[in-house]
């Protein structure tokens, strides 16, 4: 009984939990043949370099164990680079190299690795150890990204990335993610990042979760987390709303990064992205999807569509406020709706 109260009470308060995130939203909005464009990451930075977006520079692709041979050439003019598998989830499978050394490679944890063994972490990505489902799998090599200075105080190494979920192309909630020693340098919650609201009208970050847990301070800087201002977070806005037109996906969530030189870059999409973004902004994303709903079905009555500036404009109207800030009129609605 205590457990169905619970529950009732969150989704009362329009908290949406796994279930309907898969039947309403998933299934309901993201058309199976798409699913390629996110989960291969190469065939969402092909798109998105055509579409004029912009994305960590691709230096190379390794498709068999005989392409290993081109390795050093794609690297030859980097001393620091990504390798990922190219249908990972979660950061599995992918190592950064931070420098060279003496004819070997330093990754970003300082761990040295000679070119063999890179060739045989190559291998274990191309025979799907670290893909979905366990597909046979290709391998991309990129520029690393390196996180602007504004994190400096507030992450644990790592890159810390920033994850906005869209719905039909309206960003409905945003979430700053922070490696930490934990999580072994990697923006992934569930291996003990931090994540941290972020206010959609101004990118002020919000309260911070960490394993399921409010928290003010990062546990490894003890910096407070809240209160930070994103630069230029109306172009994060712009980059996440255009993923709608380059995916054809309606409910993903686009992963961002901020480089200290190149400045907003998507990382990657996800098309059925985490909940526990609701914790970090103390809202429910139930609620912000029935106004952008309401709102595109009267959209469609006047024969109308949106532009990705329009639908970030509506965004940060109806969902942006300030910590503490009271309830929209469309929310209240919406949650009791």
């Amino acid at each position: 009984m205590f457990f169905w109260k619970t529950w009732k009470a969150l989704s009362d308060a329009g908290v949406m939990g796994i279930n309907r995130r898969n039947a309403d939203y998933v299934l309901k909005y993201n058309k199976r043949h798409l699913y390629p464009v996110v989960d291969d990451k190469i065939l969402t930075k092909e798109r998105a370099i055509a579409a004029g977006i912009h994305v960590p520079e691709l230096y190379g692709i390794i498709e068999t164990e005989k392409d290993f041979d081109t390795f050093d050439s794609i690297v030859a003019e980097h001393r620091d680079f990504v390798i990922k598998p190219a249908q990972g989830a979660g950061g599995d499978g992918i190592i950064v190299i931070a420098d060279r050394f003496e004819g070997m490679y330093k990754t970003v944890g300082g761990k040295i690795i000679s070119r063999d063994e890179i060739g045989h972490h190559i291998s274990s990505i191309l025979s799907g150890l670290y893909s979905l489902g366990g597909h046979r799998d290709r391998v991309l090599i990129e520029y690393r990204v390196t996180p602007d200075q504004i994190f400096k105080s507030i992450s644990y190494e790592g890159v810390p990335d920033i994850r906005i979920i869209c719905l039909m192309g309206y960003p409905v909630m945003a979430m700053l993610r922070l490696p930490t020693r934990q999580s072994g340098g990697k923006a992934n919650l569930h291996q003990g990042a931090i994540g941290v609201g972020v206010d959609l009208a101004t990118g002020i970050t919000l309260k911070g979760t960490w394993l399921n847990k409010i928290i003010s301070k990062h546990p490894d800087t003890t910096n407070e987390v809240d209160g930070v201002q994103l630069p230029d977070w109306n172009g994060f806005m712009h980059l996440a709303a255009s993923c709608y037109e380059l995916s054809g996906l309606g409910y993903i969530g686009v992963d961002l990064v901020l480089d200290q030189d190149k400045g907003p870059l998507i990382l990657e999409l996800n098309a059925r992205p985490g909940l526990n973004i609701q914790i970090a902004n103390d809202a429910g994303l139930t609620t912000r999807a029935h106004i952008v709903e309401r709102h595109v079905a009267q959209l469609k009555k006047e024969g109308r569509e949106e532009s990705a500036e329009e639908r970030v404009a509506f965004s940060q109207q109806h969902f942006g406020k300030l910590p503490g800030a009271p309830m929209s009129s469309d929310e209240a609605n919406a949650s009791t709706a």
